[in-house]
């Protein structure tokens, strides 16, 4: 029979544990999401990035086919050197003028809405040397642009742009995505906090019966003696409650099980006289109260 007393009082906290339980899971599940998202949208805009350059490089290396009057050669696949350098390569050779290939990186990367910082490099395909090269500032007049007029006679070339400020500003969303983390993690931390306040504030201002040195906390399934709080199962607290609400007067065995247990349809044996040793056992801090057998009769807390 104890053993089906003790199942009762778990299904009744069982609300509770589970209540604190899925709060705990959806807190985590929250910051984990969180922290994918952020590693997910650094992620998608590096490939974002990536892929618009190599569909722009593309353009150019048509463009510059066309002004060599070529309009069939295929523009080989644009390869990403590293994360911010792109080079587009051709099928047959081409000459070009670097006024021309200015102007051409210069407009499709504008359409494009790209960075318009950058270094672009023309080397040979059989040594790899530099050819020609430039850079690109946003303000033109800050760019360094040689050579202008002078063209790069047919030959095999690769074309290379690297982006020079494109780090920082990846640096700069990074760091603002993960400032947002931070603070969502702070805003979570208070919020718990608050939450943990408000739920301590409410219990203090919930209303209590003085037991003597005791406040009882019937709602609460508690007493608290001197900041120490001693926790009651739900027989314990039912049970004192009926004594709170008589003290001094004798109440008998029957009203004392017929109010905590057979109202529920549960049929006790000596599960009254064990519950009673128990609270006994819990108020024996204060020696001005007593839970008195009356024998035959039933049971008095009496308080002097």
């Amino acid at each position: 029979m104890s053993t089906i007393v003790k199942s009762r009082e778990f299904v009744c906290y069982l609300p509770i544990i589970m209540n604190n339980i899925m709060s705990l899971l959806l807190k985590r599940f929250l910051f984990i999401a969180l922290f994918i998202c952020i590693l997910s949208c650094e992620k998608d805009t590096n490939d974002y990035f990536s892929e618009l350059v190599k569909v722009s490089l593309r353009e150019v290396g048509h463009q510059l086919l066309l002004t060599n009057g070529d309009s069939t050669s295929v523009v080989s696949p644009v390869i990403a050197l590293d994360e911010n350098k792109f080079q587009v390569t051709f099928a047959n050779t081409l000459s070009i003028q670097p006024d021309s290939l200015v102007s051409i990186i210069k407009r499709s990367f504008e359409k494009a809405d790209l960075p318009q910082h950058y270094i672009t490099e023309v080397t040979q395909c059989e040594d790899f040397e530099v050819a020609y090269s430039y850079a690109m500032q946003e303000n033109a007049e800050q760019g360094i642009i040689p050579c202008q007029g002078r063209e790069l006679k047919k030959g095999c070339y690769q074309v290379a742009v690297q982006f020079t400020k494109v780090t920082a500003q990846n640096k700069t969303q990074t760091k603002i995505l993960y400032i947002l983390f931070l603070v969502f993690l702070l805003l979570l931390v208070m919020f718990s906090y608050r939450r943990t306040s408000k739920q301590k504030v409410k219990t203090d201002a919930v209303d209590f019966t003085a037991l003597g040195r005791f406040k009882f906390y019937p709602e609460q399934n508690k007493l608290i003696k001197d900041a120490t709080e001693i926790s009651l199962s739900k027989k314990e607290c039912e049970l004192l409650a009926l004594f709170a609400a008589q003290p001094n007067q004798v109440i008998k065995r029957e009203e004392l099980t017929k109010k905590v247990w057979e109202d529920k349809g549960v049929v006790v044996g000596r599960s009254l006289d064990t519950y009673i040793s128990k609270l006994r056992n819990k108020l024996k801090e204060d020696p001005a109260i007593h839970i008195i057998n009356v024998h035959g009769v039933g049971y008095k807390l009496e308080m002097n």
